[in-house]
């Protein structure tokens, strides 16, 4: 028995002494001091060695894009890296192709700064700005899905593209750390002074958790952008658009800006979900379908339950898809939602004769 008790105090006494050990290293060992940034080669930066590259920039209010919080899943991050980024971490290798290595692409929330370091910055995120706002209401839609407005306050007014996306800062809370996710624009870009947000509640997730349960009207709150490539051409193509959930936003928003300019581009929009009680703004789609003449609405429900009274379209979505097109070949799509949603409604449009060159979409890790 005491052999055992003086084995344990061993173990623990070995351990504690680890601890100390780690706790001296990280404080001395890894103190890399004043670090440099170059930012292309017209801006500098002295930052504080040790932090990630994602994490010195944003401490500067240079906000690059990042759907993971800095967890190296989402590559949205990524920048061209002159000198100082080091190696190639195992974290990066899966989101690199040959020519982006050979390029100095890297993914910034894996880059440690270490040392001085030169990198090239699109000009465009360079503009990229900070928000405050104050969280004007909140709605909710589905069992899991809420609206939230954000009216702004410094600056009072922002421009975008409809299909681009803000960062919403989520503060610590409950032992959590801050993080920052990405959520795409639904509102009319013409009330510059507001942004409105679709939110789905992930188990788990940080900052879908604090937006359901800590978030209350009349909170301020921060965002930045805006970011993002996914925007309607500027063609006369017919348009198909296909999303499911929240991947209603960026489509929604288009569709007022469609109603804005009075653009007549024949449109068809596939929104899927899997039970009635899921569907929401119905209302504001027969508005548009009203106010744009060559728009129609197509909701389809996976599983409606018998008693729901539901008359439409069932199925998956790419199902319904499939049953109401013919003859893509002259069209484009523009798809926003899940992975899954996203490679199935590719495989049927690219069977439906539509060009791959013509299929845009925002896919939602």
């Amino acid at each position: 028995m005491l052999v055992t008790i003086a084995s344990v105090f061993a173990v623990s006494g070995i351990a504690a002494v680890l601890a100390a050990l780690l706790v001296v290293a990280q404080k001395y060992l890894a103190d890399y001091g004043e670090c440099g940034i170059d930012i292309n080669g017209d801006r500098k930066l002295t930052v504080q060695g040790g932090e990630s590259l994602l994490e010195s920039l944003t401490q500067n209010e240079i906000f690059i894009p990042s759907a993971c919080g800095g967890r190296g899943t989402c590559a949205y991050c990524k920048l061209k890296v002159l000198e100082g980024g080091g190696p190639i971490v195992p974290t990066e290798e899966p989101y690199l192709s040959p020519e982006e290595r050979e390029g100095g692409i890297r993914l910034s929330c894996q880059v440690k700064v270490r040392n001085n370091v030169r990198i090239e910055i699109p000009a465009e995120l360079l503009s990229v700005r900070q928000y405050l706002c104050t969280c004007a209401r909140i709605e909710d839609l589905t069992p899991d899905i809420k609206a939230f407005r954000f009216e702004l306050k410094e600056p009072a007014n922002i421009s975008y593209i409809p299909g681009q996306y803000v960062q919403l800062y989520c503060p610590a809370y409950d032992g959590t750390g801050d993080v920052y996710r990405a959520y795409s624009i639904a509102s009319n870009p013409k009330d510059k002074g507001v942004i409105d947000l679709l939110i789905r509640l992930v188990p788990g997730g940080i900052c879908t958790t604090w937006c359901f349960e800590h978030l209350k009207e009349g909170d301020d709150v921060r965002i930045n952008g805006p970011y993002g490539e996914f925007r309607l051409s500027a063609t006369d193509a017919p348009i198909i658009f296909v999303a499911g959930g929240t991947g209603m936003a960026p489509i929604e928003c288009m569709l007022h800006e469609m109603r804005n300019t009075g653009n007549q581009r024949q449109a068809t929009y596939f929104f899927g979900v899997n039970r009635v009680d899921e569907l929401f703004h119905k209302e504001l789609m027969h508005e548009f379908e009203r106010d744009l003449p060559s728009f129609r609405f197509v909701p389809v429900v996976a599983q409606p339950a018998d008693d729901s009274g539901w008359t439409g379209e069932t199925g998956l979505v790419t199902q319904a898809l499939e049953r109401n097109m013919s003859d893509t070949s002259k069209h484009e799509a523009y798809l926003c939602g899940s992975p899954g949603l996203i490679n199935a409604s590719i495989a049927v449009l690219a069977k439906l004769g539509m060009p791959e060159e013509n299929i845009f979409y925002d896919k939602f890790e």
